[in-house]
């Protein structure tokens, strides 16, 4: 090994390398392309740091001066792109090497001018590097040595295209390493085409898979999710934790639940800008921070320090998620939890996932209250602070409380204070338990009072109720019904609470500006004090439609003369005379008899047109019938409605054949067409069909031209304009 990278590993507390780290660090595959499998955790980064250093050193110490890059690391997410970055920059950080990053989200004329400055080995991701290329701020053209970290997460987010576009303009000889979780047939498809006999190294068979990890299957009821996942947080109050779930409104939601209740969490999701996604992993690396709640942005290579807890708040959606979201603890040979919350519905679920995986889990259920409490004071008693060394201001501040109270009552406050600092713990159902009916109770004695708003001010129970509870000094529980009316609300307020009630509002019975009470005499008309359940008359529900309670047999009212159309339709019909059926024995009626047409009868004379000067004819027939003179109804007598029918035209009726003479036996024909004239055909000698071009008479055309004449005036052969 290169004496600056060994003094590196010495500095940082490497005294054993991993299996993995041995493997592509051996000497027999120097110059050979890998492709290797091992579990997350295992300290790759750092094994593939170690690989490529004799290729890129050869036997030098340091690095030259910085000028195209020598090796390109490519990984699936931003994230981990920095955290290889910093890995390779305290490994090689003796040798000289300027280490640099091409992410996505990050200024791009930066990372420009970086290259522009020159580096020797450049760390991004598959879009942002590709770009580089592209634009030519990025040349592969003195690249040794290509390591695709997370290769068949890469390809499953989409990246094959630029994976193999980057390998394309990489050099021919030059070493590639590709390093897999698991080796899929489309990494095996991808290391044949862009490795050159690649060597294949895997370290998952010597050991069990996560063998640091301690699995825990927590089974609570379907409600309790959140706070079991809450007392489990409580439970290991000393150590950071990552909460994965699956969807970004889930991390959100969670993120803020947890920090209402006082623990320091950050969010980690795609949601979010780069700024702020490396913010909340610098806090939880500085420890300001307990508890990360991310998406599977955060289950790929992300190391945090210390992370001892990985909580499933969602179960993953297959085995491949559940192995990278627990491998983020138990990581370089440390312990780590990994527990999964499993409401009753996934139960079967997460017993698939289980054995898919080849994990043995304990079937456990989340902390009690109890529990909480007694890790708490072991916590309390095992502090290091009990054996640190007491200074004289302590001592003379020991001495006063000493002598202001008693020992046992100095040691019940600090109790007070140490768990004062904690919130409390959540009570857990059992796990198979069902979610309590809810339970209807009488609201008991009450009294009603008026508010003067009503449905015209836009009242509404959901902000009355805070006001009465807030103003009136009042118990949600002492409210009973909400009545709001067109002018005025009615409340139901409990006896007991009634003289409290009318001792805060004061003299005046004012709530608020603009909002005064009064004593009421009862509930609205029609309405009694538990007619109806309590919580559905806040609801602003509708009345009661009338005759609600009205028997079947009971006599429909009259119909009056200013009913509604609602109620015309169903109000029953007047009695009287009933209509007359026609018999359908009688006699069909005789068809009308038609006029009979008469060949030889003399054309009817044309309708004479009316003359220009005439008085204007009738108005037009109106749409609709003429309605009856209104004379009766109060207008005047001579009034002419536009509804009336126009006068008859004053035309002459053209005689008509009489039908009677008609010859007997002798039908009707229709009258044959007369045929058309055909037009005559055109004569070639016709010269009034001849073409006349342009600019010529007609009469010229017709004369016939002598032999040896010159062209036509405006002819074919006439001379052209411009020629």
């Amino acid at each position: 090994m290169i004496p600056p990278l060994s003094e590196a590993l010495a500095e940082r507390g490497f005294d054993i390398l991993t299996p993995v780290q041995l493997a592509v660090a051996a000497d027999d595959v120097v110059a050979e392309d890998l492709l290797v499998s091992a579990q997350t955790g295992s300290g790759k980064t750092v094994g593939f740091g170690l690989a490529i250093a004799p290729t890129l050193l050869g036997d030098a110490h340091k690095f030259g001066p910085a000028a195209l890059p020598l090796a390109l690391v490519v990984a699936p997410t931003r994230e981990l792109a920095f955290q290889v970055m910093r890995e390779l920059t305290w490994l090689y950080a003796r040798t000289g090497a300027v280490v640099t990053s091409c992410v996505g989200g990050m200024d791009i004329r930066t990372e420009r001018r970086t290259l522009e400055r020159g580096v020797h080995i450049v760390v991004g991701t598959p879009g942002r590097l590709r770009d580089h290329i592209e634009r030519g701020a990025l040349d592969l053209s003195e690249i040794q040595a290509i390591v695709l970290d997370e290769a068949d997460e890469m390809l499953d987010l989409g990246f094959r295209e630029d994976l193999e576009f980057m390998l394309g303009q990489a050099p021919v000889e030059r070493r590639t390493l590709m390093f897999s979780a698991t080796v899929s047939p489309m990494i095996a498809k991808l290391a044949k085409q862009y490795q050159r006999d690649a060597k294949r190294i895997s370290t998952l068979g010597g050991t069990d898979q996560h063998a640091d990890i301690s699995y825990q299957a927590l089974r609570v009821s379907a409600s309790d999710s959140e706070h079991a996942i809450f007392n489990l947080l409580r439970f290991h109050e000393d150590q950071s934790a990552i909460v994965f779930a699956n969807t970004r409104a889930a991390v959100s939601h969670l993120t803020a639940r947890l920090a209402n209740r006082g623990l320091s969490t950050v969010s980690l999701s795609g949601e979010l800008s780069q700024t702020e996604r490396t913010h909340a992993l610098q806090a939880m690396r500085d420890g300001r921070a307990r508890v990360c709640v991310a998406t599977d942005v955060a289950a790929r290579g992300i190391d945090l320090p210390n992370l001892n807890l990985v909580i499933h708040a969602d179960l993953p959606t297959n085995t491949e998620s559940l192995l990278h979201r627990s491998g983020r603890t138990g990581r370089a040979g440390r312990k780590g939890i990994s527990a999964l919350i499993v409401p009753p519905k996934a139960v079967g679920k997460a017993e698939r996932l289980l054995k898919w995986a080849k994990i043995s889990a304990e079937w456990t259920v989340a902390p009690s209250v109890e529990d909480v409490l007694r890790k708490d004071e072991e916590r309390l008693l095992s502090d290091p602070v009990w054996s640190e060394p007491v200074t004289d201001e302590q001592a003379a501040f020991a001495e006063k409380l000493l002598g202001l109270h008693a020992p046992d009552v100095i040691a019940a406050a600090y109790l007070r204070l140490y768990q004062s600092r904690h919130a409390a713990p959540e009570e857990l159902r059992a796990p198979d338990s069902k979610p309590a009916a809810r339970e209807h109770r009488e609201f008991g004695p009450s009294r009603w009072f008026s508010l003067s708003v009503g449905r015209d001010d836009r009242a509404e129970a959901r902000w009355l109720l805070p006001l009465l509870c807030r103003a009136g000094n009042l118990e949600k529980a002492a409210i009973g019904a909400i009545r709001v009316q067109n002018n005025e609300t009615l409340v139901e307020i409990a006896e007991s609470s009634a003289a409290g009630f009318l001792a805060a509002l004061g003299p005046d019975g004012v709530l608020e500006d603009g909002v005064t009470a009064r004593a009421a005499s009862g509930p609205p008309s029609g309405q009694h004090s538990g007619d109806r359940p309590r919580d559905g008359a806040r609801d602003g529900a509708r009345k009661p439609r009338e005759n609600r309670d009205r028997g079947f047999d009971a006599k429909p009212k009259p119909r009056e003369a200013g009913l509604a159309r609602s109620e015309r339709a169903t109000s029953p019909k007047p009695e009287g005379k009933p209509r007359a059926k026609p018999a359908y024995d009688a006699a069909p009626a005789a068809p009308r008899a038609k006029p009979a047409y008469d060949p030889d009868a003399a054309p009817a004379a044309p309708r004479a047109k009316p003359a220009y000067d005439a008085p204007p004819q009738g108005e037009r027939k109106p749409r609709h019938k003429a309605k009856p003179a209104a004379g009766a109804e109060g207008r005047s007598a001579g009034f002419k409605s536009h509804d009336a029918k126009p006068a008859p035209r004053s035309k002459p009726k053209p005689e008509r054949a009489d039908p009677s003479s008609k010859p007997a036996g002798k039908t009707w024909q229709k009258p044959a067409p007369k045929p058309k004239a055909r037009p005559a055909p055109a004569d070639a000698r016709d010269s009034s069909k001849r073409f006349v071009p342009p600019g010529m008479a007609k009469a010229d055309a017709r004369k016939p031209r002598k032999p040896g004449a010159g062209p036509r005036p405006g002819g074919r052969d006439a001379p052209r304009r411009g020629k």
